[in-house]
């Protein structure tokens, strides 16, 4: 068991180029893939059965980013081979149990994404309280284009010291920053949109993508081995 997951978000828009990346990640060593959320929107169902397909032993994060509905919505990605869901620490009650209720049922995990909640730390030891196994602590896209400034690292250590459940970084980070989130205390480092995100398309941006995932998962089993 190596000492940090390792995550790629498979933040693109087409099944060819999502299972092109994850096999470039699968085999440099990284250990979950998530179909990200352009990626559902785009492909649904779909994209996570071909992951799912070529990638049959491998943890699979479905980012739904569920505001209602989410038992429904839990049950059709599990069901497509997901075995983690997201769900928004801002919806309801009600969602957040619904969903881990459906991700027992099945034998999964649910992820909640604290982004935006006025309290972070509150909302996600409430989340954890209900019974979700992960929590997100998010910049999101449009956040960060319109305050560059802002970074999840802010509330990171916050919400860590808030619960006793693994909790992940995501949104706009450098390598070197998701790096760090471990540092903070993150169990799982996610790599994503700076990666994959070419100006506005989301697709890859770098050529040697292969290459560049080799060496990020150096880095991290340098820095945090077993």
């Amino acid at each position: 068991m190596p000492g940090a997951l390792i995550q790629l978000s498979l933040d693109v828009t087409t099944i060819p180029e999502a299972l092109e990346m994850a096999q470039a990640a699968y085999d440099v060593g990284v250990d979950w893939l998530e179909a990200g959320t352009p990626l559902i929107l785009a492909e649904g169902l779909h994209g996570v059965r071909a992951l799912r397909r070529e990638f049959p032993d491998t943890p699979l994060v479905a980012d739904l980013k569920t505001m209602d509905g989410a038992g429904l919505e839990g049950e059709m990605m599990f069901q497509a081979g997901a075995d983690m869901v997201v769900v928004m620490g801002q919806a309801h009650d009600a969602s957040i149990l619904a969903q881990v209720e459906m991700a027992r049922r099945y034998g999964k995990q649910v992820m909640c994404d604290v982004m935006l909640c006025p309290d972070k730390p509150g909302r996600a030891r409430e989340a954890q309280d209900m019974g979700v196994d992960y929590i997100i602590v998010h910049t999101g896209f449009d956040e960060r284009n319109l305050e560059p400034e802002r970074t999840p690292l802010e509330d990171l250590e916050a919400v860590v010291d808030a619960v006793s459940i693994p909790v992940q970084a995501v949104g706009g980070l450098s390598v070197e920053q998701a790096i760090e989130t471990l540092d903070l205390g993150a169990q799982i480092v996610v790599f994503g949109a700076p990666l994959v995100i070419a100006g506005d398309a989301f697709k890859a941006a770098s050529d040697d993508f292969a290459g560049l995932m080799k060496e990020i998962v150096q880095r991290v089993r340098e820095r945090h081995p077993d």
